[in-house]
């Protein structure tokens, strides 16, 4: 993306019409969260002009690999939007935004705590511009609390609301995702509250400030673990690829590759005992309910292994979909490339982009009529 050639631009999503042609968005954020809820806006057919200082956005330094020079994380944020490098210490550049401003719609910012006002565009600086503007903050721990004016990643905010504490296995060490969840939750929920803003403008014409945060994010998908670590005083332990509170709802191996199962009801463990021939684990007292097996994980954990890894993944597959049991192959990234179901949602698009090999480009998953 750059000044005269926008390289992300997309075509409206799904050829859908866009339901927020018109409105016109002030970009100011890096990295990964605010970049995308800015991205998701553009995809809805906002015009979004992002403004990155003269050195570009940090993230288009992350890497390699690169593609076409770019970072991949930079280019999966930033597509469909204008650029416009501007220095805001110099007054001229500032106010060259304070004109971009005075027409926008919405204003999304993630300075540190007090940054956007030393520079001249806090809230009420905007306000003072544009008085119905959408103002919307990403931050990293919110704006109350003793580390409010503290800078935050995706990883630290993974550890700090404890989610690291329940990713890996249970005699391993606390793990990162593999992904930066939370910061695309934290893009969702800003672009979801620049959505509720606009429609309360709609009917007020009044604009307000929106504010979303990492920290807050991470902790409403630590929610439930939460919630049982309050009322039993215990934290909960890693499962690897399983989930505490339900079995058998992990992944299992087979002679050529894992297979994720989620059995997640006993009418469902029993429709996955058929399938693996395996009667006397649907009649073990120890497996008729889920808190039986949950209590009894472990042991049925192995016996099911015992049963699965006798079988190669595709007929462990056809096995589990006959039966109506849900069931998953534990994909690598090449594998989703080339998967046909993957395929079919239409979600991966070849994009033509110089210097890249084979450039696939992600749709905003969602459909609409």
């Amino acid at each position: 993306m750059d000044n005269d050639h926008d390289r992300g631009s997309v075509e409206p999503t799904r050829d859908a019409p866009r339901p927020l042609a018109g409105v016109r968005v002030i970009d100011l954020t890096q990295n990964l969260a605010g970049p995308y809820c800015t991205q998701i806006l553009a995809d809805l057919g906002a015009d979004v002009v992002k403004v990155e200082p003269p050195g570009g956005d940090r993230c288009r330094a992350w890497g390699p690999p690169f593609i076409a020079g770019q970072s991949p994380l930079f280019m999966a944020v930033n597509r469909g939007k204008r650029s416009v490098v501007l220095d805001l210490r110099d007054p001229d550049a500032a106010g060259a935004l304070r004109r971009l401003v005075a027409g926008a719609d919405v204003f999304c910012e993630a300075f540190r705590s007090g940054v956007a006002e030393r520079l001249g565009f806090g809230y009420e600086d905007v306000r003072a511009l544009r008085p119905d503007v959408i103002y919307a903050s990403v931050t990293a721990y919110g704006p109350d609390g003793p580390l409010a004016d503290q800078p935050g990643y995706d990883p630290l905010m993974q550890a700090y609301a404890g989610l690291m504490s329940v990713t890996g296995e249970p005699d391993g060490p606390p793990l990162r995702a593999g992904v930066s969840l939370v910061d695309f939750a934290t893009g969702v929920w800003t672009a979801l509250g620049v959505l509720a803003a606009l429609r309360t403008r709609e009917q007020t014409g009044e604009g307000t400030h929106v504010v979303a945060s990492l920290l807050d994010s991470a902790l409403a998908m630590a929610s439930y673990h939460l919630a049982a670590a309050a009322e039993t005083g215990r934290a909960p332990e890693r499962q690897g690829t399983g989930l505490a509170m339900i079995a058998p709802y992990e992944a299992f191996p087979t002679r050529d590759g894992d297979v994720m199962i989620g059995a997640a009801n006993d009418a469902l463990f029993a429709r996955l005992c058929e399938a693996l021939e395996a009667p006397e684990l649907a009649a073990d007292p120890r497996f008729a309910t889920n808190p039986e097996r949950v209590r009894n994980r472990s042991a049925l954990a192995a016996a099911l292994a015992d049963r699965t890894r006798a079988l190669t993944r595709a007929d462990l597959l056809e096995r589990l979909r006959r039966a109506r049991v849900p069931a998953s192959p534990v994909h690598d990234a090449l594998e989703v490339l080339a998967d046909p179901q993957v395929r079919a949602t239409g979600m991966l698009r070849p994009r033509p982009l110089e210097g890249a090999r084979d450039y696939r480009d992600v749709a905003l998953p969602l459909r609409w009529d």
